[in-house]
């Protein structure tokens, strides 16, 4: 069974960061690409960045091209989304996603002064 776990969010005021953690199980996660989407209110679901499987390929969405960084360790088995310089409209929640069909619980970023 695959599964995704995310970590790392919480509330942080504008300009501060965040390491967004997504451990992951059952699947070889080496072999698979990887990516962040996340749910802001009012607004349609955005994918925020995707990472090849081997971590060369790296994709971003204009929002946060510059400001966020994407990675993974594939001797942990776990994903990451380093948040930089970040703004409240990046508010939302982030999901960890595998392909179209698995996704994590979620965790919620909040950024407000």
């Amino acid at each position: 069974e695959v599964q995704l776990v995310e970590s790392g969010g919480g509330l942080v005021q504008p300009g501060g960061s965040l390491r967004l953690s997504c451990a992951t199980s059952g699947f070889t996660f080496s072999t698979s690409a990887m990516g962040w989407v996340r749910q802001v209110p009012g607004k349609a679901l955005e994918r925020v960045s995707a990472i090849t499987s081997g971590g060369a390929g790296l994709r971003y969405a204009d929002s946060v091209k510059g400001r966020f960084t994407i990675s993974r360790d594939n001797a942990k088995n776990t994903l990451y989304l380093q948040m930089n310089s970040l703004k409240p409209e990046d508010t939302g929640i982030y999901f960890c996603i595998k392909g179209i069909a698995n996704w994590g619980q979620g965790t919620q970023v909040t950024v407000s002064s």
